[in-house]
């Protein structure tokens, strides 16, 4: 079963930016694409932005302008730019694979002064 490892995350100040990493320990270039949830102290995890197979991305209205999802299936791995980044932006990231139905173990974005 292929499994997913986060990194990247971290605490930054507002207006900061980061880029988060989630490589896949197989190949994940074929199949549906890959989202990118969080989950904020206390409330639901959301789904924040969706990378299909080719490269097409789309993004909650949230975080539209201001997160970019990309992917090098070379290797195996998806990624999360985030720019801009405000305080309501605190959350517990995670990657999910939806056809295999993988999730990364999770990494910590805080965003304060």
């Amino acid at each position: 079963q292929v499994q997913f490892v986060e990194s990247g995350g971290g605490l930054v100040q507002p207006g900061g930016s980061l880029r988060l990493s989630c490589a896949a320990s197989g190949s994940i270039a074929s199949g549906d694409g890959v989202d990118w949830y969080r989950q904020p102290p206390g409330k639901e995890r959301e789904l924040v932005a969706f990378i299909t197979t080719s490269g097409s991305a789309f993004y909650a209205v949230a975080v539209e302008g201001r997160f970019t999802a990309s992917r090098d299936n070379g290797k195996n791995t998806v990624y999360l730019h985030m720019i801009n980044l405000q305080p309501e932006d605190t959350a517990v990231y995670y990657c999910h694979h939806r056809g295999l139905g993988t999730w990364g173990q999770g990494i910590q974005v805080t965003v304060s002064s």
